[in-house]
């Protein structure tokens, strides 16, 4: 009876209480992960431990409990032994946390300061690459020192010169008085005058945008028109391409230095006209609009006339009716920015100012001062006439003395233009344009 008795509680034993002692010492060896996804699931409510002796696992039934065998198994703790074990552990996952916190916040700071540094060294590098490559330069014009104030002479009343100051001049008006209308009087007596006036101011530069007579501002930036200059393999002919600005400069008026003087025009500086904006200076084809004469004096024997003009320039004055010349510098036509025979800085940058000139007078922009003609008004010319302006330069080096300071359009410029052009500072130009004034000074 004990013995069959021995063997049913062993058999009851072994179908209900001992599967579950053998389960957990199977997952004994795999305890700890196991352990960990418990935790996840049981909200860390509890805390379990392996021993290597033999113990107990507390069930319902206190009778199985002697009979426990000898594995490693799991122990429940008490309820205050958890709440410690909690807070011991919790103290722990926040120092850890903070830990983690802390490197985290060092990663993230290294990572940064790392980015901005490259960032940073990515910037000033392309900023000095794009200074050295296409820097805008320029500088204010100095109306004390930059500005040849003797090219004002000669001055004259009538035909009698009252200071030539060495410089050539065109013929003037002779008769006196001269008559212009005044609203409502139709007629009104005067006195001729004729002076040589600053009124305008240009740049040529290779940077679009850049106003080298404005201190070497950049307005914008732009991807194209870019100066480009070039040579052709062996035969060493050179191509250049400029963009130019156009200012209303009367510099006399606004520095009041003839008061009530009704010849001056009267207007305040201002940006007239720059070619970054107009389609036509770029494109030769496109230019065909302006100048359709063009086809006329694109052969040698017009090209060959120009030497004339050249000769002319430089013991004078340059030639109106050869009005496609540009004296010793080249052609007028197109007007566009192309240069096709660069000989240098100060040759293309003096032929740009030339073909600006005729282009404006083309477009209406610009009209006849001198003369008889415009004694008492100016004068609508389509076509450019040339003697009635000089060029000076004040950029990069101004020309204030001596009998070159101010030419006439189309004068050689191997005379003056040495060492006026030199690298980086000195590749882009700026000009003032002398205009002669006739004009008819009445009493009333």
């Amino acid at each position: 009876m004990t013995q069959s008795r021995s063997s049913s509680e062993e058999t009851s034993y072994n179908g209900s209480y001992f599967f579950p002692a053998i389960l957990f010492s199977e997952m004994s060896e795999n305890r700890k992960s196991f352990f960990q996804m418990l935790q996840v699931f049981s909200g860390a409510q509890y805390v379990y431990k392996s021993q290597d002796k033999a113990h107990t696992i507390r069930t319902a039934s206190a009778e199985t409990s002697s009979e426990q065998p000898s594995r490693s198994s799991l122990k429940l703790l008490p309820s205050k032994e958890v709440d410690k074990a909690n807070d011991k552990e919790g103290e722990k996952k926040l120092a850890n946390t903070k830990k983690g916190i802390v490197n985290f916040l060092k990663e993230k700071s290294q990572l940064f300061l790392s980015i901005h540094w490259c960032l940073l060294v990515v910037v000033i590098s392309v900023f000095i690459s794009s200074s050295n490559s296409k820097a805008c330069s320029g500088r204010f014009v100095n109306p004390i020192t930059d500005i040849c104030w003797s090219c004002l002479f000669p001055i004259s009343i009538g035909p009698v010169k009252v200071n030539s100051g060495g410089r050539e001049d065109t013929s003037n008006p002779s008769q006196i008085p001269c008559f212009c209308p005044k609203p409502p009087i139709p007629l009104v007596p005067g006195i001729p005058v004729g002076f040589w006036e600053p009124a305008r101011l240009v740049d040529v530069t290779r940077v679009p945008f850049c106003m080298v007579s404005m201190g070497g501002l950049k307005m914008g930036s732009s991807t194209v028109g870019y100066g480009v200059h070039s040579s052709n393999g062996d035969r060493r002919s050179q191509s250049s391409f400029y963009q130019v600005h156009w200012y209303v400069h009367p510099v006399i008026y606004w520095l009041e230095l003839l008061i009530d003087f009704l010849c001056l025009e009267q207007q305040s500086f201002d940006v007239a006209y720059i070619t970054e904006l107009d389609p036509l200076w770029n494109a030769d084809e496109l230019s065909f609009i302006l100048n359709p004469e063009a086809v006329l004096f694109g052969n040698p024997i017009a090209q060959a006339a120009c030497a004339a003009d050249c000769t002319a320039a430089t013991a004078g004055f340059p030639l109106d009716s050869l009005f496609w010349c540009g004296g010793c510098q080249g052609s007028l036509y197109p007007f566009t920015g192309n240069n096709a025979a660069h000989n240098g800085g100060v040759q293309a940058s003096l032929l740009m100012v030339e073909r600006m000139m005729a282009k404006l007078h083309r477009e209406l922009l610009l009209w006849g001062t001198s003369g008889k003609e415009a004694l008492c008004q100016n004068i609508v010319l389509p076509i450019i006439k040339k003697s009635q302006y000089k060029t000076q330069m004040t950029y990069p080096r101004p020309t204030t003395r001596g009998p070159t300071a101010c030419n006439p359009l189309g004068r050689t410029e191997v005379l003056w233009g040495s060492g006026r052009e030199f690298p980086y500072k000195g590749e882009d130009f700026g000009y003032l344009i002398w205009r002669k004034k006739n004009c008819c000074v009445r009493a009333m």
